[in-house]
């Protein structure tokens, strides 16, 4: 150890020490790589280690000291580029991952694979690897190796190739599918030039394994490759066929010196129970040892297995979750074996094995029988490789796979395995992902016995896990730092125990040299016993001693009996040793070691505590290794008694140690000491002479007790005990002469009831058993004999003659038990012991009986308690009769409720609980009793109402019943006929009369509220009644709740529920703007809500302590008179100032009081009236005439021209009515084969992150290459862990409300963050909180109620979310779009989808110009076609090649251009499919075969029309296609080409389209034609602008024609009648509650927010882009005709009228006639939606987070976290700022936060 730890200083490497579970330390030695590591390979022959690390090649000595470093990136370069970069455009600085790294060991070279430039080779120097051998770029794709996607494994081993008898090396490599990578699955590579291959050529050409089948479909996914005896395996896991998206875990098997992969084998391995852990992570090969051999022999599962041979150790998990994975093992003969069955099923026996089909072809979609062959068995060894004929690959039906159990499972994920055999047994290895290294002992009962040392840090341990050549350190790669462990640290173990309690299979103890060790460290380990492995558990132990103890006064040889002592040898010495006293050891004949004991004196002394010391005896031989320990005891029999000292000669005699006891001077001693008629012998405990049985146990202390008790010998006895509640007294006798104590067993326990108990209450909680009383005369806790028992009270004092009530007598020391009352009289009659009111010792309830006549009615209540105890009482008991008279009031309600009082004499006999009062069978409920009895009636069941005077008996006890007859009548409930008025402010207090008959009976009104849960709000008495009116006060209310309240009145027992009877918000009162008042002016006070419960007779307004005038009442104004008198202020004191002083002006609704403002009384100046006429009332009305007259002027002028206009296009209408009905039949009928097609399943939706992706993104610059879409991030590998948890810190801080709030402000007040910045920033923000929509919704109210602020008060209100320049205004737009998703595809989706397709058809119906995207029918007349163009109809008959001989009919025109009928052609082909899944126009070849050739069709060829400079774009007319044609659309051929050929040759076209002046149908103008024009007289220009103007009769009747699906969209949006989403309701109460808030926002504003939240911010831009919903194409001509449309729907959302002239726009005049339809629609729609059901905050978020739930996994979260970060990047100074001065941020500490984020995610420099 030491000469290892020398040479790690020598070599300087690092290392670190770790702490182990013994709390010893083991060197770790460690390398750390700034990158991640992907790759470790080790050099067999000298063990160097090489790293293969994203962008470095690492060479490492065994040690693991570096010793040379390869850069291999990051590289410039591009995810498409072809090799060499140079030649590439759009490249960058990429990382390289290393991807595959192999020892060739024959040329003393390293194979290193990166992930740059399509995964290119190169050979570096295994002696020096920044020595590169060899490295081409240029060779092409033959030579691309590996792959350029992070996430694709690849794999490969060394081999050999022969070819023309010379053999070379190659290596096999096994690689999954990359989208840019070459589709080789498995491929061989060459290692040199020859003939015509180069270097990394693969030289093996497979179509079975090396063919685009393999790509995506089967997710292959490598883990390992090995060769062994002849064939080289890959273990992998893919899907079985591609079409489930399920892995299964495979081995493959290919002949090494198979060239062909003829032989290419694949066998599903399942692990664990159902192959629950389907997924292999790791692989090791490895021979199983003799142990492990032998439990799989003895399993029915493996077969017989051989200690030499190879077995496949798996680690593989579940797809489903990673929560626990699994070992499994394959033997490889076992695979072989298996392989061998499928490949002869397959060659001899038709594919079956016992006649069920066994054997499948991979890859394949052939489902025609494919083992047809016939090779007689007995050939087949011939055909092990397979051959050109037979069928291959194969593969393994899932019934044949290999099974195998689960040998170990662990929690979590496991990555690697390593496997090695020590001593016959073998243990694994396991890595998982949190970075530790389990060590398993494979048994027949597999168990984790410890963990690798190291500090694990959370980095996972991937798949490079492998030993050193000695196979004594481990060396475990983790994601940037591998470490070199030993295998075993059994030295740390310092003795046996702690040796063999590892349990580690590496450890025995080395008995004869006192150590830990491996079986190859310990020099005698052969010999028996010589080394003790350690998971048997087992060390040298002595077993006994014989004597078992010794006397400490005597000394002998001690016999020491060790089993499983180890071989003792002539020139072994053995020794024993105790505490200091050393003697020699013997062997005995019989295999025990005899030793001498020490003398006496040397005996430690016994403790006091017992009575014997027990001292190690430890064995030793050679001097220093110790064998053994165990104790010996030596007993002391003097010390026994010290166990008991009252049973001295009971503990002397029953010891262990053989002692005796001498009665005659009371001594304990050694059993042959001395003898004689006075000892008693050891264990004879009867002969002692002791006392017992005391009779009694208990003693009060001061009552003098007789005990009694029995014994054997007694001649004396004494007690005593200590002053405490309870003390335990030993009664024992002593010897006369020598005074010594004689064995007693006499307890009792001696107690005091007043220790500890000085009050009553403690008292009565004595136990029970004491008999402890409080008695009140001594004022302490006495036995119960001491104390005599106390009455204080009688309750009641009165009884009736009759008796039968119950009385209660309050006392003291009245017992401690019920039974302890013995007798009860009372006036010398005997009363009733009620014993369940029995209270202990303070009262006693009785029941009095019927008194004798003839004795004496009044007397002493006396109490007997057990023991003849008497107790008298000092007050008297009298028995006498109540006499009831009269009863008041004498009627009631039905109801009951009415609150009655008897009257009479004596009425307070006996108590309340013993009086019960009826009304005839009604019962009264007693309230109060004494010399008048009160009760509430209950209500009257009876048929007759009113009913007749009923009896009123009264009832005393059980025995006394006293009546009053025909006392009381039952009366008709009161009728409520109406209550004024019906409604009221939450704030309460309003006077609300409630009219009706037959109120003079009640006795008490009130009237109160109930909420949600039955709550009761405040309950008001009335405070004027009479028969026929109730007044009371409205009672005040939690208008917080916004809950529904039910408002009643209750009259005695009678309920009545006020309907209708609502509550109203308090109204809002806004600032007072006249602040001055004088006695002739008027107080104008603004607000909401005025009348809504309240009127102008009831308000009160006050200006400082004098009443004003409510003179009018409005919704949002109150007009008040001044005082007429000066008003002071109510609290103002005396003042020296004369300033005029500010008084409240107050507002009285109710219980509510509001002050609105401060107000300056000041006295009015007169002015003369014959002043203000002239001077100011003349000049406004001459104005006012004036004005009026121009009103009505132009008033006129704009009628006679809008009937004009309107007159115009209702003839223009007349005119095209019939073509319009003949349009729109035909359109109909045509559209019915797509209106039968639009079931939910069939309208192309888009998927819901798609459909955020377009509407969220699209837009912006990059459009659909736009990072948020592509969802692609350049982030390093070895920096993916790090960002991924930053920006998950980052998300959490975007959860905080105040930092998100602080980051968007700082951004809008940054100059450059323009708008289109804003929305893509607002539309990151969405992605990003997508999984708390709640807390998005916060913040998005948050920000609105600021920005209503500022156009409110700075702004135009009516301006308000008109565009999107804020942050928030696009997030409102973002958050309409996620929660209407679900409202278009159930409901709005179909009529729009209806629209799209009719307005598409309809266009195409008519010639379109493919150049200046103008047609013939279109709603847009800047979209219109100019020229008469003449065409004719087509039904083309078109065959698809490939795909079937069933031919298609399709309509087109013989003017449309080969790409426009190619386009018509696709969509009717594929019309089932939606449109990102069919082929682009470019994608196929059109060709018309009219006789015995064929002819391409194309847009532009040699055969194009030239008129001038100018090129005509071939039609069909142009090629003279005919009706019914047949042509032929074929897709085009994919080829390989070149990326950059491709991008040149389209530049080339492109260019020469450019070049050459194309059109369609409609020529442009040359310069010759604009010269003539410019020469042109304007009687030329206009008649040209005239004539075209004719054709703007097609927009009518395109418009006709499309009349109801573009009512069939509106009616669809904007009907309340049907289901609104609930965010419409819930955004749309928002902004009508903060429109109250606001004095200035009208009803006009209100109806403009709305407008500009819903449909300007969604339907607008869905109504213009359909394929933000629908997966579809939208040509410009059709995007025309959508924006009429959309334009339409704005003007019927605003509210101001639109004046039309000659000089509108064709578009407005168009739809000129609906729009007044459509705006009814739409204010129709605002009404039906405020009158909807609210949508509660608690609804609206469940329905958010449904929404979240469902599709936040499926966005781009992290992206949307990494783009948003570059703006806080961007602005990060002014983020900081914005925190450092924000109290909440600082609280938070989220400046500190924000700068840790920064620091990991791009290394900025903090304050940290």
């Amino acid at each position: 150890m030491a000469s290892w730890l020398s040479l790690l200083l020598l070599l300087l490497c690092k290392s670190v020490s770790q702490a182990r579970e013994d709390s010893s330390s083991t060197p770790i030695l460690e390398f750390k790589s700034k990158t991640n590591i992907n790759n470790v390979v080790q050099d067999p022959q000298t063990g160097r280690i090489y790293l293969g690390a994203m962008n470095a090649i690492f060479q490492l000595g065994p040690s693991l000291r570096l010793q040379a470093r390869a850069e291999t990136g990051p590289k410039q370069d591009a995810r498409t580029c072809t090799p060499p970069a140079s030649a590439c455009q759009d490249t960058k600085l990429m990382p390289n991952h290393n991807k595959l790294l192999l020892i060739h060991p024959s040329n003393g070279s390293l194979i290193v694979c990166g992930s740059r430039y399509r995964g290119i080779c190169s050979l570096l120097n295994l002696t020096n690897v920044e020595q590169q051998l060899y490295y081409s770029d240029s060779k092409g794709e033959r030579t691309y190796v590996a792959s350029i996607e992070d996430n694709v494994n690849v794999v490969g081993v060394m081999s050999t190739f022969s070819k023309d008898g010379e053999t070379f090396s190659v290596f096999l490599v096994g690689k999954g599918y990359g989208s840019l990578d070459s589709t080789k699955l498995i491929s061989t590579r060459i290692l040199r030039d020859y003939r015509d291959w180069v270097v990394f050529e693969s030289i093996i050409e497979a179509s079975t394994v090396q063919t685009t089948p393999f790509v995506p479909k089967y997710l292959h996914d490598f883990r390992l490759a090995f060769k062994e005896d002849g064939f080289v395996y890959f273990l992998f896991s893919r899907t079985l066929d591609g079409t489930d998206s399920k892995n299964l875990t495979f081995v493959s098997r290919l002949c090494e010196d198979d060239y062909h992969y003829y032989s290419h084998t694949e066998l599903q391995l399942t692990c664990g129970q159902n192959n629950k852990y389907n997924k292999v992570q790791a692989g090791y090969v490895a021979s199983p040892g003799k142990e492990l051999s032998r439990v799989m022999s003895q399993s029915v599962t493996y077969g017989t297995v051989e200690p030499w041979q190879k077995v496949l150790f798996m680690i593989a998990s579940s797809d489903e979750d990673d929560k626990d994975s699994a070992l499994c093992v394959y033997p490889l003969n076992h695979i072989n074996e298996r392989l061998v069955d499928i490949i002869t099923a397959c060659y001899s026996d038709s594919g079956k094995i016992a006649g069920v089909p066994a054997v499948d072809i991979p890859y394949s979609s052939k489902t025609d029988e494919f083992c047809t062959s016939k090779i007689a068995k007995d050939m087949l060894e011939n055909f092990k490789c397979g051959g050109d004929f037979l069928p291959s690959p194969l593969a393994s039906k899932p019934r044949f796979a290999l099974k195998a159990d689960a040998v170990l499972t662990r929690p979590g994920l496991l990555t690697s395995v390593a496997v090695a055999v020590e001593n016959d047994h073998t243990i694994a290895f396991l890595g998982n992902n949190q970075g530790e290294v389990f060590k398993v002992h494979l048994t027949a009962e597999p168990f984790v016995y410890s963990k690798a040392p190291g500090n694990t840090m959370g980095e996972k341990v991937n798949r490079n896990l492998f030993f050193d050549l000695s196979h004594s350190h481990l060396y475990i790669t983790r994601e940037t730092k591998i470490t070199k462990v030993p295998v075993q640290t059994c030295l740390q173990q310092k003795d046996c125990q702690s040796c063999v309690e590892v349990q580690d299979p590496y450890c025995g103890w080395c008995v004869l040299e006192g150590r830990c060790t491996r079986r190859s460290e310990c020099r005698r380990a052969e010999e028996k016993n010589g080394w003790l492995w350690s998971p048997k558990q087992e060390c040298v132990k002595i077993v006994s001693f014989y004597p078992p103890n010794l006397s400490c006064k005597k000394t002998e040889k001690v016999k020491i009996n060790i089993p499983s002592l180890p071989t003792i040898g002539p020139s072994d010495r053995l020794q024993c040793s105790i505490q200091s006293f050393k003697s020699e050891g013997t062997m005995s004949e019989s295999g025990q070691v005899s030793c001498d004991l020490p003398r006496p004196s040397l005996i430690p002394q016994t403790p006091e505590d017992q009575d014997f010391v027990a001292v190690a005896i430890s064995v030793f031989i050679n001097g220093s290794v110790e064998l053994a320990t165990r104790e010996f005891k030596f007993y002391n029999c003097a010390a026994t008694v010290r166990k008991s000292e009252n049973t001295p000669c009971m503990s002397c005699v029953a010891s262990l140690w053989g002692c005796q006891w001498n009665t005659k001077d009371h001594t304990c001693s050694d059993m042959d000491a001395v003898a004689g008629a006075n000892i008693i012998k050891h264990r004879q405990v009867t002969k002692c002479p002791q006392f017992e049985n005391p009779d009694p146990g208990l003693i009060p202390v001061g009552y003098k007790t007789r005990i009694s008790f029995e014994g054997i010998n007694l001649s004396l006895y004494q007690f005593s005990y200590n002053k405490s509640p309870e003390t335990i007294v030993h009664f024992y006798v002593k010897d006369k002469e020598s005074g010594k104590k004689m064995d007693s067993t006499l307890n009792v326990t001696l107690y005091n009831c007043s220790v500890g108990r000085p009050d009553c209450s403690l008292c009565k909680n004595a136990d029970s058993r004491y008999r402890c009383v409080w008695c009140a005369k001594q004022k302490a806790c006495v036995y119960e004999k001491l104390c005599n028992p106390e009455q204080q009270g009688i309750i009641p004092r009165f009884g009736p003659l009759q008796g039968g009530i119950s009385i209660t007598i309050r006392g003291s020391n009245l017992g401690i038990h019920k039974e302890d009352i013995k007798n009860i009289t009372v006036v010398g009659q005997p009363c009733i012991h009620r014993e369940e009111k029995y209270s202990v010792s303070t009262s006693v309830v009785c029941e009095i009986g019927p008194i004798n006549p003839v004795s004496q009615d009044w007397g002493q209540v006396e109490v007997v308690v057990r023991g003849d105890k008497r107790g008298t009482s000092s007050i008297y008991f009298t028995y006498r009769d109540p006499i009831p008279e009269t009863v008041k009031p004498s009627r009631g309600l039905k109801a009951g409720g009415t609150l009655i009082t008897i009257s009479g004499q004596f009425l307070d006999t006996g108590s309340k609980e013993d009086v019960q009062v009826t009304i005839g069978t009604v019962d009264c409920i007693v309230e109060q009793f004494g010399e008048e009895i009160t009760c509430r009636t209950g209500e009257y069941r009876g048929d007759k109402v009113p009913s007749d005077p009923l009896t009123v008996t009264v009832k005393y006890g059980k025995s006394t019943t006293k009546t009053i007859p025909s006392a009381f009548q039952f009366l008709e409930n009161p009728i409520v006929l109406d209550h004024r008025p019906q409604k009221s402010f939450v704030c309460g207090g309003r006077n609300i009369i409630v009219t009706g008959s037959g109120f003079d009976l009640i006795q008490t009104a009130v009237m109160k509220v109930q909420g949600k849960n039955l709550t009761v709000f405040e309950v008001r008495d009335a405070h004027e009644k009479n028969d026929t009116v109730i007044q009371f006060r409205s009672p005040t209310v939690n208008g917080s709740l916004h809950q529904h309240f039910r408002t009643f009145i209750q009259l005695d027992n009678w309920v009545k529920e006020l309907k209708p009877f609502e509550y109203h918000p308090d109204p809002i009162f806004n600032d007072l703007m006249k602040k001055v008042i004088t006695e002739a002016s008027i107080i104008i006070v603004t607000g909401k809500g005025f009348s809504m419960a309240m009127t102008a007779k009831e308000a009160q307004a006050f200006v400082g302590d004098v009443p004003c005038l409510v003179n009018s009442l409005q919704d949002d104004k109150l007009f008040l008179d001044p005082p007429s008198t000066p008003p002071r202020a109510r609290s103002r004191r005396h003042r020296r100032d004369t300033r005029p002083e500010l008084l409240d002006l107050t507002i009285k609704f109710g219980k509510g009081e509001w002050v609105v403002g401060s107000v300056q009384y000041e006295t009015k100046n007169d002015l003369s009236l014959y002043i203000i006429i002239p001077a100011v009332i003349v000049p406004m009305l001459l104005i006012i005439a004036v004005s009026v007259y121009c009103y009505r002027r132009k008033s006129r002028q704009a009628e006679r021209e809008y009937e004009k206009v309107k007159h115009q296009l209702e003839n223009l209408e007349e005119s095209v009515r019939d073509r319009c009905k003949k349009e729109f039949t035909d359109l109909m009928i045509e559209m019915e084969d797509h209106t039968n097609d639009l079931s939910e399943g069939r309208i192309p939706f888009l998927d819901y992150k798609t459909y955020t992706d377009r509407v969220f993104f699209l837009p912006s610059k990059d459009g659909a290459n736009d990072v948020m879409i592509t969802g692609k991030m350049d982030i390093p590998q070895a920096r993916r862990a790090t960002v991924t948890q930053a920006l998950n810190q980052f998300s959490n801080l975007l959860n905080s409300k105040t930092f998100l709030i602080n980051f968007i402000r700082t951004l809008e007040r940054s100059n450059d963050f323009n708008a289109r910045a804003r929305v893509y920033f607002a539309s990151l923000l969405t992605v990003a909180l997508h999984g708390k929509l709640e807390y998005y919704t916060d913040i998005m109210r948050t920000l609105l109620l600021e920005l209503m602020e500022e156009y409110v008060h700075s702004k135009n209100p009516k301006l308000m979310l008109r565009r999107s320049e804020t942050v928030v205004e696009r997030m409102l737009c973002n958050w309409m779009s996620i929660c209407l998703y679900q409202f278009l595809k159930d409901s709005a989706g179909e009529p729009l989808y209806k629209l799209f397709r009719a307005i598409k058809h309809q266009i195409e119906k008519g010639p379109v110009d493919a150049r200046v995207k103008k047609a013939k029918y279109t709603l847009n007349d800047t979209g219109l076609l100019g020229d008469d163009v003449e065409y004719s109809v087509l039904t083309l008959q078109v065959l698809v090649q490939d795909e079937g001989p069933d031919v298609t009919s399709v309509k087109v025109l013989n003017c449309d251009t080969i790409s426009q009928v190619k386009e018509k052609i696709i969509e009717q082909v594929y019309r089932n499919l939606p449109y990102s899944q069919r082929p682009k126009v470019d994608s196929v070849t059109l060709e018309w075969r009219p006789g015995s050739t064929g002819q391409i069709l194309s847009d532009l060829d040699l055969t194009s029309i030239k008129e001038g400079r100018w090129k005509r774009i071939n039609t069909l007319a142009h090629y003279n296609v005919r009706d019914n044609a047949t042509l032929v659309l074929s897709r085009v051929p994919h080829m390989q080409q070149n990326y950059d050929q491709n991008q040149e040759n389209n530049e080339e076209r492109n260019a020469l389209i450019e070049d050459d002046k194309v059109f369609h149908l409609v020529r442009p103008a040359d310069e010759m034609d604009e010269i003539k024009s410019k020469r042109g007289s304007i009687k030329d220009k206009s008649m040209t602008k005239a004539i075209t103007e004719i054709y703007l009769t097609r927009l009518l009747s395109v418009k006709g024609t499309l009349q109801q699906f573009v009512d069939d969209f509106f009616r669809s949006v904007l009907c309340s009648g049907a289901v609104v989403p609930p965010a419409v309701k819930y955004f749309f109460d928002f902004l009508d509650e903060q429109a109250l808030k606001h004095n200035n926002v009208d009803e006009e504003t209100i109806h403009i927010w709305k407008t500009n939240s819903l449909p300007l911010r969604f339907w607008v831009n869905i109504l213009k882009n359909p394929h933000f919903i629908f997966d579809v194409h939208v040509s410009e001509v059709v995007d025309a005709s959508l924006s009429v449309i959309a334009q339409t729907f704005m003007d019927a959302c605003t509210k101001s009228e639109h004046k039309l002239s000659r000089d509108s726009p064709s578009n407005k005049l168009l739809y000129a006639k609906e729009i007044s339809t459509y705006k009814k629609m739409v204010d129709d729609y605002y009404k039906g939606i405020r009158q909807m059901v609210p949508v509660s905050d608690q609804d609206m978020n469940t329905h958010l987070a449904e929404v979240s739930r469902s599709h936040t996994d499926k966005l781009n979260t992290q992206v949307a976290l990494n783009q948003l970060y570059q703006y806080a990047s961007k602005y990060y100074d002014g983020i900081i700022a914005s925190l450092d001065e924000d109290p909440a941020a600082q609280s938070k500490q989220l400046t500190l936060r924000l700068q840790q984020i920064a620091a990991a995610l791009e290394n900025k420099v903090t304050d940290l």
